[in-house]
């Protein structure tokens, strides 16, 4: 829990709404490498598109076939 109360405000407030359980640790690094201290807007972006990604990809694993 301390991890994730040490993250940046935008970030807990993303995490919070998101879909998948991101550990603190991997949200923190798209959030880094997208400048979410500069601009918390596109990092929020960033972090929906990868997560967008994730669960695109998980459907077609899950997919139901015939």
């Amino acid at each position: 829990m301390q991890a994730y109360d040490a993250l940046p405000p935008g970030l807990r407030h993303w995490l919070a709404s998101a879909c998948l359980p991101w550990s603190p640790a991997s949200a923190l690094r798209v959030w880094i490498k997208a400048g979410g201290s500069q601009n918390p807007v596109a990092a929020a972006a960033r972090l929906d598109a990868a997560e967008t990604a994730m669960l695109q990809r998980d459907a077609r694993v899950w997919e139901f076939r015939t």
